[in-house]
């Protein structure tokens, strides 16, 4: 009996034992951003120190988040993360046994530019700000930033609030925006794909047309201005701009949502991710639809925009991702007007419309489909090392449709494309070494092969029966009565127009480049530094099949050497950095500058372009305020430029003193190509964040620039079928640069009244804005100061754990402010006496918008 009681109290003794060695813990809690709004998605990650083993888990639509079955003691390592912020970690938490820690983590604005967690794929190849420690002036737009401002404009307008650029020509059409950095033009800002290069090869413009699912797949925007951290021989002269689109998504759900705004614009989207799956497999899918009226008369649009991630884990080692995304489109297009048209017949009048065949139509119309898939494979080496290679391809379709009239006596007008084919391969490769502690190497290479096709093809004979064009040495006189489609999906899937149905001209151009980067970095004790280098070569050809007997068009190989060169300094203490960077380029010119009047005529001005960038900077950062000051000074000589315009009746005099229809009539477009010249660019930028209350967020920015040419230019001007009508040299020294205004400043705040629903606004103000440089005029034209308000409003409800209702809706240029955003000409002289705010109103000019509104309604799940 004894021994049976002894027995069983040992039993309950050990029973009590082995419980309370396996008694668990937990923690909970909510994770919110610094404005009180709760997030959705953040990842806990839980490591115990000593033995490495690990638990995991994510907040779900409400914040809350809640890891149980730890055991109880420590250390542990806990670390939270979410998508743009910089990881919370907390070192040496110990659990009580049974009990659970309650842990609130807060994420501050401050560190919405650590991209760690954004860039799932391709770390090595995506130049973002934070993988190099030098700093840069930099700028990030976070997704919802993206999904507020941008509504029914493109993608630029999610860097309007940004010093140093200017976004214009919106009111032009769907996809046809501009933005210039530092006072460059789209063509000599660099824009990264995921670390794919999207700058045009043939001459560098960017057609945001083509690019209007950014809007809905980009998880940031990063604007580097001046130098940048990309490796790549790239043509960042004002900046670099990477969009970081979706990855495939680590977690399971989807969204679906609707907008509606000014002039029956529309637009659907439905998004769903799989999650990583048991397989190793992830997949990310997007479908949008979209159409509406456009703000200006007749500049209607449609398209959709697709989106296909697919990813595999395959190990530890290797991660691989498969991308296809594209935006086939189609909208008609508005243009620059006489200024006294915009005043008499509002700011939505068209220079482009005509009455053809007695029915008022736009015979100025863009689509195109160009399709992008590229392959990601990160390969982690060793716990020194890794490899990140990018391969794409592109296979673009589509063209500009305007109206034509070959016939000097007799008008026979018709419609037709200027077709723009091409087809892009490439692949970049990066491999990344950390050398010791302090000292961290990347080096890789980067090819690509262009090639383009280019020729006019009739799209609507407008009644007639056929079509007669003179020109092709070939084939002499072209008959057609064959027109073409001007659906995005036809003319990519349909076989292009075949050789007698080509008229003006018919060329294929070749550019095959490639390239050798690497940076050394050193950082210790808040100082670093680093240098960093590139060398290329590119190759130019051009095949023109009507204007030289078969056999005999292919042009001669022109091939250039580039290089550029960039090194900086910084020293960091506390809540100061200061920095210093420094950059020299020798970059190739662009193939349209290299090949002159369309033909296989070698341009020899068109050399090397020289480029030196100074840069220095200050950054301070804390829990409640964050400021940037920068200041650049950017030098650019043997540079070649080209722009259009409409041509005015001051133009027709001068450049068709015969009045020939078929030469130059008013309203036409004038192609101007500038060699030879320099510009000076410096400035001030400073942007800040204050984070003074609860809820209370407060955004601020001012640039200040003197941007001038200096030295004599040598313009030629060419009409619409590319023909040579002058070849003038100005003197164009301390003339001042357009297209984009000198100085700027805004102020914006977002409030979060109670949770979830949130008001915002934004002022900007634009001073020392010059038109493009004229024809007629060694100076450009300053135009009217102006101010921009916009103001917004968002509700988010929590329907339930997992889904969410999100409200949005947005009003742009709230006072309706009546504003010129470029010119074009610089008329002062002339039979006019009107003017407009100092303005004669015969300049041709581009009115911004007027008030527009939208709003969105998005379901999460």
């Amino acid at each position: 009996m004894k021994k049976s009681l002894l027995f069983f109290a040992l039993t309950v003794a050990s029973y009590g034992a082995i419980h309370a060695q396996t008694t668990t813990s937990s923690v909970t809690g909510v994770v919110k951003q610094s404005t009180g709004q709760t997030t959705t998605g953040a990842t806990i990650k839980i490591t115990h120190q000593s033995s490495g083993a690990t638990f995991s888990g994510s907040a779900d639509a409400n914040g809350h988040f809640n890891i149980a079955n730890l055991q109880d003691g420590g250390p542990y390592k806990i670390e939270v993360t979410y998508l743009g912020q910089k990881p919370l970690i907390y070192d040496n938490v110990f659990l009580k046994a049974g009990e659970a820690l309650q842990l609130n983590p807060v994420f501050s604005e401050s560190s919405s530019t650590n991209l760690d967690e954004v860039v799932v794929v391709g770390r090595g190849l995506i130049d973002i700000a934070e993988d190099r420690k030098t700093p840069i002036a930099v700028s990030t737009i976070t997704r919802e930033v993206i999904e507020e401002k941008v509504g029914t404009q493109d993608i630029t307008a999610s860097m309007v609030n940004t010093p140093g650029v200017y976004v214009s020509g919106q009111a032009k059409g769907f996809g046809e925006s501009s933005m210039t950095t530092r006072g460059f033009d789209q063509s000599n800002t660099a824009f990264l794909l995921n670390g794919q290069p999207i700058n045009g090869m043939d001459n560098g413009r960017v057609y945001w047309s083509n690019w209007s699912g950014l809007t809905d797949i980009a998880s940031l925007v990063q604007i580097q201005r001046g130098l940048g951290s990309s490796k790549l021989a790239i043509s960042s002269v004002g900046g670099t701009v990477n969009f970081v689109t979706k990855s495939t998504d680590m977690k399971e759900g989807g969204f679906v949502k609707t907008s509606i705004g000014n002039d029956m614009f529309v637009k659907s989207t439905i998004a769903y991710n799989t999650g990583l799956m048991k397989s190793g497999f992830a997949v990310s899918a997007m479908l949008t639809g979209w159409k509406g009226n456009g703000y200006m008369d007749k500049t209607e649009g449609a398209g959709q925009n697709y989106f296909l991630s697919v990813g595999y884990k395959v190990n530890e080692h290797h991660n691989l991702n498969l991308m296809v995304t594209g935006a086939p489109q189609w909208h008609n297009q508005g243009y620059t007007s006489k200024l006294s048209n915009f005043l008499q017949y509002g700011k939505r009048y068209n220079d482009n419309i005509k009455t053809i065949n007695g029915i008022e139509m736009n015979p100025r119309k863009n689509y195109y489909h160009k399709p992008v898939a590229n392959l990601n494979w990160d390969w982690t080496i060793n716990d020194k090392s890794s490899l990140s290679t990018v391969v794409y391809a592109s296979m673009a379709r589509g063209g500009g449709q305007s109206q034509r009239n070959d016939s000097k006596i007799n008008p026979n007008y018709y419609l037709a494309a200027d077709v723009n084919n091409h087809q892009w391969f490439g692949i970049v490769s990066n491999y990344q070494r950390k050398l010791s502690d302090n000292l961290n190497l990347n080096a890789g290479f980067d090819l690509r092969d262009f090639k383009g096709e280019n020729y006019r093809q009739v799209t609507d004979l407008l009644g007639a029966t056929s079509v007669t064009h003179s020109g092709n040495v070939n084939i002499g006189t072209v008959t057609t009565l064959h027109t073409y489609s001007t659906n995005p999906w036809k003319s990519w899937r349909d076989k292009p127009a075949a050789a007698e149905d080509r008229l003006a001209w018919d060329y294929d151009q070749i550019i095959r480049y490639a390239g050798l980067f690497g940076q050394l970095e050193y950082a210790k004790d808040g100082f670093t530094a680093f240098v960093q280098g590139s060398v290329s070569e590119q190759h130019n050809s051009r095949k023109d099949y009507f204007l030289y007997t078969y056999g005999t068009g292919d042009s001669e190989s022109v091939n250039n050497l580039g290089y550029n060169a960039k090194g900086g300094v910084s020293y960091t203490l506390g809540h100061h950095t200061l920095f210093g960077n420094a950059g020299v380029y020798s970059r190739q010119p662009y193939q349209t500058n290299i090949f002159m009047n369309y033909k296989n005529d070698i341009n020899q001005n068109a050399v090397n372009e020289d480029i030196l960038g100074l840069e220095a900077g200050y950054k301070f950062s804390s829990r409640y305020f964050d400021l940037s000051v920068n200041a650049y000074r950017t030098t650019w000589e043997n540079r070649v430029t080209g722009s259009s315009k409409n041509a005015s009746a001051a133009d027709v005099k001068k450049y068709n003193p015969t009045n020939d229809p078929t030469i130059l009539s008013e309203g036409q477009y004038i192609y101007l190509s500038n060699y030879g010249v320099k510009q000076v660019h410096r400035g001030l930028e400073l942007d800040f964040a204050a984070r003074p209350l609860k809820g209370l967020t407060v955004k601020g920015f001012a640039s200040i620039g003197d941007w001038k040419y200096e030295g004599n230019a040598t313009t030629i001007v060419r009409n619409e079928n590319r023909v040579e009508l002058a070849v003038e040299n100005r003197d164009l020294t301390g003339v001042y640069v357009g297209d984009a205004a000198q100085t700027t400043f805004g102020l914006g705040a977002t409030y979060f009244i109670v949770k979830g629903l949130s008001i915002d606004a934004d002022y900007r103000r634009f001073e020392r804005l010059y038109g493009a440089l004229p024809t007629n005029s060694n100076e450009t034209l300053r135009l009217p100061n102006y101010d921009l308000t916009d103001a917004g409003v968002s509700y988010k409800l929590h329907v339930s754990p997992k889904n969410a209702l999100s409200f949005r809706v947005n009003v742009n240029n709230l006072f309706n402010t009546f504003y010129i955003s470029e010119a074009t000409s610089n008329n002062t002289t002339t039979s006019t006496t009107t003017y407009w705010k100092g303005i004669d109103t015969s300049n041709y000019v581009l009115v911004g918008w007027g008030r527009t509104w939208n709003a969105s309604v998005k379901l999460t799940f």
